[in-house]
């Protein structure tokens, strides 16, 4: 017989404020099975835990009913708190009233209460039909993948790999480095960011537990949490690694030159190259896509003058498959390419128009003009500057309509650059906001503006034309409400920070989420930001969401703590809330499969007796490492064979025979 216990949380004034708690209270002391029910302002909190705990042994209670918040906020707590009074934490059951009435129905607090009282009876039908649950365990292969070679997954992988577990990062550039190697300086210290970045690039190659994977991309993953089976596919360099002594004659003696990737189109490098000359692995690559040797069989001088006969123009993609037991997503991020929507600013037409980046590799002292800022037009000195902030950024008509929140940081910072090495130059800054949350970033903001003295501009840049040799800025002044044109010799734009282009493709390989923007998605913002709805699967960096250097490192350390977490033991635990198939009533139609995306189900064939005969037939089966109890494939279901430990058939029927009241 159930014995089920009601307990209606007033969440400070969440719910209480719209919703009386007591009626609902007084009314769930009608329903079937209910033996007692309470309110308590905080039932989250220890002394409302201790209520609970109390109720369970005073009253008998076998089953718990909590009406509070989201059961993504605390039905972890609430299991833990029955498991504390001797029951299974899998027979607690959670009404929603704070997100699913207080919140949305503030001005009607009799229509609110009148729904709790139905979730709480909805809720009370279901726990009538819940059965004890329990977890499982499965083995843990301690071993970690990095995807990323930027300064997110160097973090991630050195410490990590500090506690003693062999860690592999995967990095489809040639080098490892990523965005920071790029960087000229840091804000707010004005650090030297190769003095940063390259010291760790270092310690991760010569790391005794780190492999490099560069020049590599994923191509599929499989299994599970703990035991996840990857291919990755590792592109022809062209150049053995073991016999190249990285002496750099091929790359002097390459006839052809093309634009540099690394350089952001500023400068060039011939077409065996290393990106930059503190690349790791430092050892150069052939570009199969301009090499002539590769595309019209010409050519070929770097394999005459190479001497050690490191050249192989034979050489080919290989696949390798390895095992992990966790994976960091470290992806990284990239610039928003303003050239396809902004015409105004000229479509990318006016060489002298460039973005943050670009301006990056000019002020950079191992940069195509030696850290002298020169037009790109003419390589003449500018004397007058435009920066233009929150281009592509917090606008709903085109571009991102969120804030890439380093734009203001670093704009203040290639202010003080130019005026540091031009102190009679003019530099103009164009903005909506300035904002500039961070320790010391208000003030170097302010130094940017008052010591070296850049002028600030409120206001939008309307349309940029070429003049000349000038450029013609014209925008609104808005805090005076005139009209401000200015004849500039070069042009920077601080362009948002976007997701990688492949984002979502890689998302989908993996078995994760991603919103709208191509950002990986977090299991929960604030409890768990750092792991994604996959488990074994977390997130550092900016392929989350546009951060600072800082942020980023914090965040890849944060990774580091969770995976070795996960590897701290031999066995983990995996939640009992998953699928299961009734194989006498599955027909093996297949129709689950592509509705799972964790890629948990698959086909098996199973041998019956058949009017004394022995028959195969297919049936699906449920992997329990991969399921993470979405529940899909039971709608999908035709026959009704799968179904979801913990949402059964039997308890949503139960739930929608109790709205129907």
């Amino acid at each position: 017989m159930k014995r089920i216990g009601v307990f209606v949380c007033h969440c400070g004034s969440n719910i209480a404020a719209v919703v009386d708690v007591k009626k609902v209270a007084e009314e769930a002391k009608s329903m079937l099975g209910v033996v007692y029910s309470t309110d308590y302002q905080y039932m989250c909190s220890e002394p409302g835990q201790d209520v609970i705990i109390k109720a369970v042994k005073e009253h008998n209670l076998n089953r718990v009913v909590v009406a509070a918040c989201s059961p993504r906020l605390h039905e972890p707590t609430f299991r833990k708190t029955l498991e504390n009074a001797g029951l299974n934490p899998y027979y607690v059951e959670m009404a929603n009233l704070r997100e699913h009435c207080s919140w949305v129905h503030p001005n009607d607090k009799e229509g609110a209460t009148l729904k709790s009282i139905d979730l709480v009876r909805k809720a009370v039908a279901k726990v009538n039909k819940t059965v004890a649950l329990f977890p499982g365990e499965i083995p843990v292969e301690k071993r970690c993948l990095v995807i990323g070679g930027g300064i997110a997954g160097m973090q991630t992988a050195i410490d990590v790999a500090d506690m003693g577990y062999e860690v592999i990062i995967l990095e489809r550039e040639a080098t490892i480095g990523g965005k920071m190697a790029i960087l000229d300086k840091t804000f707010p210290t004005m650090d030297c960011s190769a003095c940063i970045c390259t010291p760790k690039m270092v310690d991760a190659a010569q790391h005794p537990n780190i492999k490099l994977y560069t020049l590599s991309e994923l191509e599929s993953v499989g299994g599970y949490v703990g035991n996840f089976e990857v291919t990755i596919r590792k592109k022809a360099r062209y150049v053995d690694m073991v016999k190249c002594t990285g002496c750099g004659i091929c790359e002097a003696k390459c006839p052809k030159k093309v634009e540099s990737e690394f350089d952001y189109g500023m400068g060039k490098r011939p077409c065996i190259y290393k990106p930059f000359p503190q690349a790791v692995p430092n050892k150069p690559m052939i570009d199969p896509e301009n090499c002539r040797k590769l595309k019209e069989n010409k050519c070929g001088v770097c394999a005459k003058v190479c001497p050690t006969d490191a050249v192989n123009f034979e050489d080919k993609d290989e696949l390798v498959t390895e095992r992990f037991g966790a994976i960091v997503m470290a992806t990284g991020y990239e610039l928003y390419d303003w050239k396809k929507d902004f015409g105004e600013y000229g479509y990318g037409k006016y060489p002298d128009v460039i973005d943050g980046l670009q301006f990056e590799r000019l002020v950079n002292a191992s940069g195509p003009t030696m850290g002298k800022i020169k037009r790109p037009s003419d390589g003449e000195i500018p004397q007058d500057i435009v920066i233009i902030k929150c281009v592509g950024s917090r606008s709903t008509e085109k571009g991102k309509t969120y804030c890439s929140k380093i734009c203001c940081m670093y704009t203040a910072k290639h202010a003080t650059q130019i005026l540091e090495k031009n102190p009679n130059a003019n530099v103009y800054i164009f903005y909506m906001d300035v904002r500039t949350p961070g320790k010391m970033y208000d003030e170097f903001y302010m130094r940017a503006k008052e010591g070296y003295g850049a002028t600030y501009l409120r206001g939008q840049v309307s349309k940029i034309y070429q003049e000349g040799k000038k450029l013609i800025v014209k925008a609104e002044d808005t805090l005076v409400g005139k009209p401000v044109e200015v004849k500039a010799d070069m042009v920077i734009l601080a362009t948002a920070a976007a997701a990688v282009k492949d984002s979502s493709e890689i998302a989908q390989t993996v078995g994760f989420s991603y919103d709208k923007d191509g950002f990986f998605t977090e299991a929960h913002p604030k409890l768990r930001p750092i792991e994604t709805n996959t488990a074994g699967v977390f997130l550092a960096g900016t392929c989350q969401g546009p951060k600072d250097i800082p942020e980023t490192v914090s965040q890849a350390t944060a990774a580091a703590a969770k995976v070795g977490a996960l590897f701290s033991k031999d066995k983990m635990a995996t939640s009992p809330m998953i699928s299961y198939v009734d194989e006498g009533l599955c027909s093996g139609c297949g129709l689950c499969i592509p509705v799972c995306p964790y890629k948990a189900i698959e086909l098996i064939t199973i041998k019956e007796r058949v009017h004394g005969g022995e028959v195969e037939r297919q049936v699906a089966n449920v992997n329990a490492g991969l399921c993470q109890g979405c529940g899909p494939c039971t709608v999908a279901c035709r026959s009704g064979a799968i179904n979801l430990r913990g949402f059964t058939n039997q308890q949503i029927l139960a739930e929608v025979d109790a709205a129907c009241q």
